[in-house]
Order: C-alpha cells, then structure tokens, then sequence
C-alpha cells in the first residue's frame, strides 16, 4: 500500500493529528469552573502529611485541588485511618485520588522489579488480583472516597462499565495513572472512550505531544512538572504557562523526591514523606510564579462542583 493512502486515511477518517503538533495551539477546552490550570499534590500518604501539607498552603496561598494518596496502597490503612483521612480532605475541599493496591511492585510476583521487567507495566496479574482490588476498592468507597488510581486497562473497563450500570456511585472518578504507560493521542482517546476522568500521560514528553493528545482528547491532564529521581527527575518549572495553555484543562502534577520505591512503601520514615509534603507545596507555588509570569491570561480558581470530594 503507498504511504500516501495511509495518510490519507489517517487525515480524513480519523481523528488523530498525522504528527505531534509543533504548532502548539491552544486548548480550546477548560475546568467547568473556567480554569485553565489546577494543583495536583502527589504522595500524600497519611494524615499528618496531608496536615503538613494543608498548613503550607495555607502560608503560600496555594490552593490544592486534588491529592494522590497512598500510593503505597490504601490496604497499608485500618479502617479508621481512611475514614479520618476521608474527613480531613473532605473538610478541606480536597478531591483524593486513591490507591486501593500498590500491586506490581509490591505482588508476590517480582518479574516487575527486575532490570527488565518493568517493560510488564503495572497492570495486575491474575483474576485473584482484581478481586482482591475491588474488595480494597468497596472498602475505600466504604470510607467515603471517591476517587481511584487506576494503572490498569483492564481494571478501567471493568469499574467504569460497573459504574455506569449503577454498581458503584455516579460521581467516584477514575484517574489513569502513568504506570499504565500511555503517550500517544491514540492511547488518551482509548483511555476516554473506556471511561477514564483524567490521564496522566508519560512524563517526559514534549510540548508538540501533548498538544497532538490534546488534540484529540477532552478529559483533562495530568502532565508531571516536578518528577521523581528514579524517573527522570525533571523540573518543568518554565514551561507551565505553555503547558497550562496547550493542555488545558490540565493539573500540574508534582511529585519529586528520590524514588517511588523509597517513597512508597510499607515501612517509610514518616519525617521524609512531612517534609516532601511541604516542599511539593513550594514547587506549586513556583510554579503558579511562572504561570503568572507568562503573561498568557491563564486562570486558576480554587475549584468547583466538578471535585469527586470524599464523602465520609
């Protein structure tokens, strides 16, 4: 077949954008409060960081519209931990994202901590693993959050069909985490079709590519500007007006530190995760300095009625 007829096809019955978008348009899409551009605070995984973390923002004037919680797995929780972290975050107008298993690196499969095996992705194994993610997942739900972390295609499917039957409550989200491995308009329009509230695309891709996933997709993203160590360890600090811009509706999703695997795990010291809870706090607000900086007319509120807010 010539080339020329595959272009052609892709030009006129689909979609897609032929090649990333080194135009850089801007996104013709927004939050349903009007802003272009929200706060993402990743690794907020007990009480006292999202304490820490809520007292920092208040002494930066930073509004904090969503946390990735536990992600560690919620199952490192009692009960009365989830419940009161609901409360808390409730009481504070946060919408939690959480994670009710840490699977991959935590199963008792361990092909995805070798050198190669993190080409498996974190996709979880077995039939055994779903079921023991929808029993931690109605635990959740029992607590009052309303908002999951998904790294699974499979696991999307299933819990998004469940919730449109009236299985699950209409207004719990479902975030698709960057583990899922996603770069490409392609991949962010299956993830929406599939029922996905929001996509974190991989995090080191250019503007051009998240203009072309833009392109093509509504729901919003979440584009890391402040990366761990172990995965690039990037800061994208000069770049958010553009990307707020191009993106929209987009979180900034900060989260540096050494590793996820230092971070994220069932025995962390406590004094890293507070201090990591006020430093990402002073990246947001840096990052909101660049914002203002461009000179692009971009608006941020502090949030409106579209926040899946725990409901303890």
């Amino acid at each position: 077949m010539p080339f020329e007829k595959i272009e052609q096809y892709i030009n006129e019955k689909t979609n897609f954008p032929l090649r990333d978008r080194y135009d850089l348009p801007t996104s013709k899409h927004v939050f349903p409060d009007g802003s272009h551009y929200r706060i993402e605070i990743a690794g907020m995984e007990t009480i006292k960081n999202l304490e820490i973390m809520t007292k920092e923002a208040e002494k930066r004037k930073v509004p904090v519209h969503r946390v990735i919680s536990t992600v560690k797995g919620a199952a490192l929780m009692d009960m009365g931990e989830l419940k009161e972290y609901a409360q808390f975050a409730a009481d504070n107008n946060y919408e939690v994202i959480i994670n009710p298993v840490p699977s991959r690196g935590w199963d008792s499969g361990r092909q995805f901590t070798t050198p190669e095996g993190y080409v498996s992705g974190m996709r979880l194994r077995g039939s055994d693993k779903v079921y023991e993610w929808l029993k931690e997942f109605d635990r959740c739900l029992e607590a009052g959050i309303r908002g999951f972390l998904i790294t699974d295609e499979g696991i999307l499917d299933l819990v998004a069909k469940m919730r449109a039957d009236g299985i699950f409550p209409a207004d719990v989200k479902f975030k698709v985490s960057v583990f899922a491995g996603h770069g490409s308009p392609h991949g962010g329009k299956l993830l929406e079709d599939m029922g996905a509230d929001s996509f974190n695309p991989l995090g080191d891709l250019t503007l051009p590519m998240l203009a072309s996933i833009r392109s093509t997709v509504k729901l919003p993203l979440d584009v890391y500007v402040s990366l761990v160590e172990s995965m690039g360890g990037f800061q994208r600090f000069h770049e958010c007006g553009d990307i707020a811009r191009i993106c929209a509706p987009v979180y900034f999703k900060i989260e540096p530190g050494r590793s996820e695997a230092e971070m994220y795990n069932a025995w962390v010291d406590d004094e890293l995760l507070n201090h990591l809870a006020a430093h990402r706090v002073k990246i947001a607000q840096i990052c909101m300095e660049w914002v203002e900086r461009s000179g692009l007319g971009l608006v941020m509120k502090a949030g409106g009625e579209d926040l899946s807010l725990p409901k303890p």
